[in-house]
């Protein structure tokens, strides 16, 4: 079916006459639900179909995710993947607005898809319910279109750049800190990538996340919303993506950039993806670890928060709360024998401690990392621990 029409603003009209193409293959519901879309030169019934059988995955159904997942169903992404091994908590709600106070302690995957199935039923939700590794990361993103970043820190972004180099498949970065957020396109048609950008990362114990350093709750909706931006105007085709190009966004001073970058032609292309060596440190559950230390092991408990999160919540029985950052400098306080068990509020600081204790080699005993934190202890050993 086709029919011409002109846009209208207070009576007036805008611009010539353009052609409206009605596909035979959109029902009169979809007709009625996109129509806004199909009144749109570059988008059309056409480009409302290329929506409908386009793939993408969302990698974090948090801060980022949130804003990014409802436009993407809203906009009639065919199949929206959402890959995340975490769980609601109150303090997520107050910038993850895909969830709510009665999803708390659900899965996220699952109550984002909730979300998505109530606006639009008919988009296909795939729910993963695992953390992107390098063991699933190759058989994962093979299976999607465009790939979002959703993630909160440097080892899953060099993962998912590095997958998507080797594989060929675009993928949309985007960063928040405090009042500052970043968003660019990598991997678009042969243009440069995470690496060209940031060659390595930094140390762990200096990535502080949103946890950590805060953010203004409603810039992840403002960033979140940028990147799904850039992934429909990939499927469509049309306009400019930030490829080469990092959008700066300052929202204290509504001060928005763009810095230039190039494909570093002397970098060496990823092909494989390659295993860290290991370094010595140990993991340990937060049941395995409330079990011996019922049996009588007794290791030095470090609490690596801040002092405000120490006021929040802790582990009972800790020994010592060092801020993370304040290690390099500290380390003299920490006993040089007998075992060492590290945590923070969900692992990712802690992991970095860790790291840092074993490198140092002033300590004889074994250094752990208390897998999920704070927040694991809460769900798997005492529930009057306060998740935050």
């Amino acid at each position: 079916m086709v029919g011409r029409a002109r846009l209208r603003t207070e009576g007036t009209l805008i611009g010539p006459p353009f052609t409206i193409t009605m596909s035979d293959s959109l029902s009169p519901d979809q007709r009625e639900r996109y129509a806004r879309h199909l009144v749109l030169p570059d988008v059309g019934s056409e480009g409302q179909e290329k929506l409908l059988s386009s793939s993408i995955l969302v990698v974090g159904a948090g801060g980022l995710g949130s804003p990014a997942l409802m436009y993407l169903a809203a906009a009639g992404v065919g199949r929206i993947g959402i890959i995340d091994n975490d769980k609601v908590s109150s303090s997520n709600l107050q910038r993850q607005i895909i969830h709510d106070s009665s999803s708390i302690g659900s899965p996220k995957v699952n109550s984002a898809s909730n979300w998505i199935s109530k606006l639009n039923p008919d988009i296909f939700v795939e729910e993963i319910e695992e953390k992107l590794t390098l063991e699933n990361s190759m058989k994962i993103i093979s299976g999607y279109d465009v790939v979002i970043d959703g993630t909160d820190n440097f080892e899953s972004r060099y993962l998912i750049g590095d997958t998507c180099e080797i594989l060929g498949k675009p993928w949309i970065f985007g960063s928040i800190h405090r009042f500052e957020g970043q968003v660019s396109t990598f991997n678009f048609k042969g243009g440069p990538n995470y690496r060209d950008l940031f060659p390595t990362p930094p140390p762990p114990e200096l990535a502080p996340n949103c946890s950590e350093a805060g953010v203004l709750g409603i810039l992840p909706g403002i960033i979140g919303t940028i990147q799904a931006t850039e992934a429909i105007k990939i499927i469509l085709g049309i306009g400019n993506c930030l490829s080469g190009e990092l959008l700066v966004i300052d929202v204290l001073t509504m001060d928005f950039r763009k810095l230039g970058f190039s494909s570093d032609s002397e970098r060496e292309r990823v092909t494989s993806l390659e295993k860290k060596q290991e370094i010595g440190f140990s993991e340990i559950g937060a049941k395995e670890f409330s079990r011996r230390r019922n049996e009588g092991w007794t290791p030095f408990l470090l609490d690596v928060r801040r002092s405000h999160e120490e006021q929040i919540s802790s582990i009972r029985g800790t020994d010592s709360r060092i801020m993370h950052l304040e290690i390099p400098s500290r380390l003299e306080e920490l006993p040089a024998q007998g075992d060492i068990v590290v945590y923070c509020r969900s692992g990712q600081r802690s992991d970095a401690v860790a790291r840092f204790i074993v490198d140092s080699g002033m300590c004889d005993g074994t250094i752990y990392n208390l897998l999920g934190g704070i927040n694991a202890w809460s769900d798997e050993v005492d529930p009057d621990v306060v998740k935050y």
